[in-house]
């Protein structure tokens, strides 16, 4: 799918970060986009920012609120945006909802865990069965998951867990290349890919401290902001760039999109030393830009 223009497209978790960067840009390529998000007002503004991106008045966005872990709310979103662009057909969806989170077996809440896996994952998964019909009455389709380099590295370091996140992004990655041969099997017009970014300036952290378990008291969200920050200036990418990788890489017709040169480092070595990939300081030089937002998050959580 080399030509957007034209197209529909549907994003989840479009109202920050990199899901909003693919509906920008995707409008601003001249396709019609709606998005899902828990947070409206962060919609709007992407809406607004969409709009002023397309190269004509008639491309379409809309804005849809509902959270991806709710297969229910997700069949709403559904019947909506085609409802918006009066369509049977959507052409390309963009699983790129997620959040941070449930990071230990031993000191993390169930719940905190199972909200992490569920947004990750089933988040995925539920985007993806509830617009598959849609995509199949298309003349061509593309689905795009958003795993992460903790797809295939299941670490932010030795001495911090990162179970749900990492055990959900892995299982994205997996559901995503197992998927591609069900396509070619049931609807070869359809593909499928998965996305792995690295460190990409985004409000992941703000946003999994605002819509995971916790009710923040004024100083847990105003450490919240400062981990928020330095995760997004230390960030080697921004959220425009890895939008622009990613459908770049969706023209280009890859399965696999690896998003940063970190990320493209990351898979060099795990590849090269698969044995070694879970050593002390594997990962120091990598990641050495994501420690003192890391840190700052750790103490946030462990308050």
């Amino acid at each position: 799918m080399q030509d957007f223009a034209g197209k529909i497209a549907v994003v989840t978790g479009g109202g920050t970060g990199m899901g909003r960067e693919l509906v920008v840009q995707l409008a601003a390529a001249g396709a019609h986009v709606s998005m899902c998000d828990v947070s409206e007002p962060n919609m709007a503004e992407t809406a607004q920012l969409a709009q002023a991106a397309a190269p004509a008045s008639d491309i379409r966005i809309s804005t849809h609120t509902a959270d991806v872990s709710d297969e229910a709310a997700m069949l709403v979103f559904r019947d909506e945006a085609l409802a918006a662009h009066d369509s049977d057909h959507i052409n390309l969806l963009f699983n790129n909802a997620g959040l941070s989170g449930g990071g230990s077996l031993f000191t993390d809440t169930r719940e905190a865990w199972e909200r992490c896996f569920d947004v990750c994952f089933h988040g995925v998964r539920y985007g993806t069965l509830s617009f598959l019909d849609a995509l199949v009455a298309s003349d061509e389709g593309h689905i795009v998951n958003t795993s992460s380099v903790n797809g295939f590295w299941a670490s932010i370091g030795n001495d911090r867990p990162h179970t749900a996140y990492s055990a959900a992004k892995f299982a994205v990655k997996g559901f995503t290349e197992a998927l591609m041969t069900d396509l070619a099997v049931n609807a070869p017009h359809v593909k499928a890919s998965v996305v792995m970014p690295g460190h990409i300036g985004t409000s992941i952290v703000q946003n999994s401290m605002d819509f995971g378990l916790r009710n923040l008291t004024d100083e847990e969200r105003e450490l919240a902001k400062v981990a928020d920050q330095l995760f997004h200036d230390m960030a080697p990418m921004t959220a425009a760039q890895a939008a622009t990788v990613i459908l770049d890489g969706v023209r280009a017709g890859k399965w696999r999109i690896l998003v940063g040169d970190d990320a493209h480092r990351l898979d060099e070595a795990v590849r090269a030393n698969p044995e070694g990939a879970y050593d002390a300081n594997f990962g120091d030089v990598l990641f050495a830009e994501l420690r003192a937002a890391t840190d700052q998050l750790t103490a946030l959580e462990a308050d």
